[in-house]
């Protein structure tokens, strides 16, 4: 498959509309372990990057200058820690796709692996300690595998997304062991951790691309 950078920006304006309708959802998984504003800062976060690709991006073509500013506008609006997260996987899939116009199989491949790699190097947490990377490191390991066995991207994305779900879902089963919610120790358990919901809402949106 082929996307190109007109398929990119549609997919990151998908993204603003996704999180203004799932803000409210956030939040309240956010209120049983959190700050209850999980869900207000994402969408914050991508109303700031949905002006910023009106305004300033409508003639931009190369997907890494665009992922770029998708990543640092979202920093500049968001002061909680889920910002620089989020920057760090926007930049780091750029310099993966520095100079493309359209993303072909390896470089979709090389983009999405980039990004959720991008995000475990900065939050420095692991599988088991209810973030997001219980959701984006079963992702990212499963395009990887699928990308050794030479699968198309489309159907290797499926598959992914799967183990992203998956992984998702079982942050609710676990004590966290980062962030705020780790204070509440054997309380933070029979909840879905806010911000491994939100980035599988994001994988998610990204389906009806491929």
């Amino acid at each position: 498959m082929v996307l190109t950078s007109q398929s990119f920006k549609s997919y990151i304006l998908n993204l603003t509309e996704l999180f203004e309708q799932q803000k409210d959802e956030l939040c309240e998984l956010d209120r049983k372990i959190g700050d209850g504003d999980h869900g207000i800062t994402m969408n914050i976060g991508y109303q700031a990057v949905k002006t910023t690709l009106q305004n300033e991006l409508q003639s931009q073509d190369d997907i890494a200058k665009i992922s770029v500013a998708v990543g640092k506008t979202f920093l500049d609006a968001v002061g909680s820690s889920v910002g620089p997260l989020y920057a760090s996987g926007f930049l780091k899939a750029a310099v993966a796709v520095k100079n493309k116009t359209q993303l072909d199989d390896t470089a979709l491949y090389d983009f999405w692996i980039a990004f959720s790699k991008g995000i475990k190097d900065r939050g420095k947490a692991e599988i088991g300690d209810k973030t997001m990377v219980d959701t984006l490191e079963p992702f990212y390991k499963s395009l990887e595998d699928s990308q050794s066995q030479n699968k198309s991207f489309a159907n290797a994305y499926i598959e992914a997304l799967s183990n992203a779900k998956a992984g998702m879902e079982s942050t609710k089963d676990i004590i966290s062991n980062k962030g705020r919610s780790k204070r509440l120790g054997y309380r933070s358990q029979g909840h879905v951790d806010p911000g491994a919901m939100s980035s599988y809402l994001m994988l998610d949106e990204f389906k009806t691309f491929i």
